[in-house]
């Protein structure tokens, strides 16, 4: 097979949760243009209709649908009302994702449990309902939206995020172990870590000049992430560009991570 077929997806239909806006929607965007058909679902569906228009006025193939991944009959239902525009799913996206912030030592237990209803919980069972469908199907590719944060502690004053933090590395494991159990089925599970991208969750320093710039400051790349930097990475997972990858984390960030943490003497 020649390079640019590996990363065609010409007859696939993609499933992506919290495709509204954000990376989710970028990752909608380079699904659709590497040929899938793509469902995007989250609790505001305006926004993801938003979405499904761009990708269709481009030429591209999208239906929006309305989903809150907080009640179980909604993420039990979602893949039967999927299957009601289309035969199959070949790629499953878990990009919704919440974040509550407060204080560590006085983190609520509703802001922990809400956080991992979403991020772990609904993840997993939508996951396990896709892959039912995927394994008769005769495989696919499910991609996890796991994040930076996931693999480090951070401080208090820049990130009290402590519950959100810990999902992430709960979904960095959960794609491992996924990966190994659902192998034989044929059906491959990784994840994409994102590190800072120009989201809604940068906006406490994107509008500021001078804060954005001292935050660029400590990515080596001197810069945060855009709609480009995902897209490619989402596709290589999602297609056959990835057939040998399976249980990878794949970091996405600028070098955030790679970055010695010691400020230099000398």
């Amino acid at each position: 097979m020649r390079t640019p077929e590996l990363f065609n997806l010409n007859g696939k239909t993609a499933l992506v949760t919290g495709g509204g806006r954000g990376i989710g929607a970028h990752i909608c965007k380079g699904l659709a243009e590497a040929g899938a058909r793509v469902f995007l679902a989250s609790r505001k569906v305006a926004n993801c209709e938003a979405v499904a228009e761009h990708i269709r006025h481009a030429g591209g193939d999208a239906v929006a649908l309305g989903c809150n991944l907080e009640r179980d009959e909604e993420v039990d239902g979602l893949v039967d009302r999927v299957l009601e525009h289309t035969e199959r799913i070949d790629i499953l996206v878990n990009n919704s994702g919440m974040v509550w912030a407060a204080p560590t030592l006085e983190y609520p237990r509703e802001g922990w449990d809400r956080v991992f209803n979403v991020n772990v919980r609904a993840l997993f069972f939508l996951s396990q309902r896709v892959a039912r469908h995927m394994t008769v199907r005769g495989g696919g590719s499910i991609v996890h939206i796991a994040s930076v944060s996931g693999f480090k502690g951070s401080r208090e004053d820049t990130q009290a995020v402590v519950a959100y933090n810990a999902s992430k590395g709960a979904v960095i494991t959960l794609t491992k172990d996924m990966a190994v159990k659902l192998a034989p089925n044929g059906i491959r599970v990784n994840a994409l870590a994102p590190g800072p991208f120009h989201t809604d969750m940068m906006n406490y320093v994107s509008q500021d000049d001078e804060a954005l710039a001292e935050f660029h400051r400590a990515i080596p790349m001197n810069r945060s992430g855009g709609e480009d930097d995902i897209k490619g990475a989402a596709v290589f997972l999602a297609s056959d560009a990835s057939a040998f990858v399976t249980g990878h984390t794949l970091v996405v960030d600028g070098g955030v991570l790679a970055v010695d943490p010691w400020p230099s003497r000398g």
